[in-house]
């Protein structure tokens, strides 16, 4: 079983042609697109990886052919679309009820340009969730996941018969002389008792011509009297009446059709063809006079297209210059942005230490500890006077002390000198 290379040879329909191009049918096109799509979504099981995922119900056979509720027709094509596209391997986010419409209707059709199917139809188009764009789209996006997934189209197996004898139906447009000769000869034998058989005429003058054939020495004169002859032709002559059916089917009367056609067309044309050339001579005489207004009107505005094109030029120029303005401002505008933010930091800076400045906690800790200096001084001079008084009693102890003893020594020298 040989493989088809293509995987859209099913779904490969021209959406660039128009209705006029492709022909009357075009208005059914997106009912065969939509059968078509519905029948690969089948075969990417979207019924269990995601319809069942967002208890959805499955599509029907026109469910994006015909608009029916397009809130929720957009947000199931939004969905398949986000699904297809992770299917055939690209990262897509997926969308909610929530979500702009414009960003994912773009977001899809970027997804599709990348496949390299072309879009040459407006985004609007997809809002609605149905018609032949959204049909268009679901369709490709089904063909590159199953290009992804490695699918293809295969040739029908058809299940091996036993070969019976049928009867060879001819068609009955196709009739022959030894075909009508049988059909007639057979309506005539089934209405009327009396008719011949043309197949047993032939045949009886087949046979007759063989002998007269093998007896041609006999043929040299004739013995058959006219008269008898023609009362002959005249007796059987109601009986070789062949009857034709008229049928629709019947190609000699389409080619009666198309004969009587063609001579409503020419008489048609003789009348309709004056009608043509005057109308030919009028439309021609017209575009000469538009012609020459429009040089005339050419020639006398030379010189305000000639303003108007100095005025363009001017005008570049301007944008130019705009342009080169443009840039220096921006860059000046980013310098400035730097110069502002070093002035901030700096100014931050200036206000944090004249915070600190300003700030008398560090005074009023100063105070306090010359408070306690002076007390502590004030301690440390009555502690000094009390070891100066001490050390001044001392003293003056030991000095009577020693003047004690010095009297005391005197005193036994004097006694002892008076004995």
């Amino acid at each position: 079983m040989a493989e088809e290379a293509g995987v859209g040879r099913r779904g490969e329909r021209s959406a660039e042609e128009g209705p006029a191009e492709r022909g009357p049918g075009a208005a059914f096109h997106m009912f065969v697109l939509m059968e078509d799509l519905l029948d690969k979504l089948k075969l990417l099981s979207y019924e269990e990886e995601a319809l069942r995922r967002h208890n959805m119900r499955p599509l029907s056979r026109h469910y994006f052919a015909l608009p029916t509720n397009p809130g929720e027709q957009f947000f199931m094509f939004c969905t398949l679309a986000a699904w297809l596209i992770t299917k055939a391997g690209r990262p897509f986010e997926q969308p909610q009820e929530c979500d702009d419409p414009n960003a994912v209707i773009s977001n899809v059709l970027s997804e599709l340009r990348s496949f390299g199917r072309p879009v040459d139809f407006p985004p609007s188009k997809l809002k609605a969730g149905c018609g032949e764009q959204v049909c268009y789209v679901l369709d490709c996006l089904a063909e590159e996941a199953l290009k992804h997934t490695g699918f293809s189209w295969k040739r029908p197996a058809y299940p091996t018969e036993e070969l019976e004898e049928e009867e060879i139906t001819e068609d009955d447009a196709e009739l022959t002389l030894n075909k009508l000769e049988e059909d007639v000869a057979e309506e005539e034998s089934d209405n009327e008792e009396n008719y011949i058989d043309l197949n047993v005429l032939k045949a009886q003058t087949y046979r007759s011509d063989m002998n007269e054939t093998a007896k041609q020495e006999e043929i040299l004169q004739s013995t058959t009297d006219a008269a008898e002859w023609n009362l002959e032709v005249e007796r059987v002559l109601p009986q070789l009446k062949v009857t034709v059916r008229t049928d629709n089917k019947d190609w000699r009367i389409h080619v009666d059709q198309m004969h009587q056609h063609k001579d409503g067309i020419d008489s048609s044309l003789k009348e309709t063809r004056g009608y043509l050339d005057k109308l030919h001579n009028e439309i021609s005489r017209t575009l000469e006079k538009i012609n020459s207004r429009e040089k005339y009107i050419n020639n006398q505005l030379e010189h305000l297209v000639q303003e108007y094109r100095s005025a363009q030029a001017l005008l570049s120029e301007a944008k130019e210059k705009y342009q080169e303005g443009s840039g220096g401002v921006t860059e000046r505008s980013r310098v400035l942005s730097e110069i502002t933010e070093v002035l901030e930091k700096v100014k931050q800076e200036t206000e944090e230490k004249g915070s600190s400045m300003t700030d008398g906690a560090p005074l009023v800790k100063i105070k306090q500890a010359l408070t306690k200096l002076k007390q502590e001084t004030t301690q440390m001079d009555i502690q000094i006077g009390v070891m100066e008084h001490t050390l001044l009693q001392s003293k003056l102890k030991e000095k009577s002390n020693m003047t004690r003893d010095m009297h005391a020594t005197m005193i036994p020298e004097a006694t002892v000198g008076a004995y």
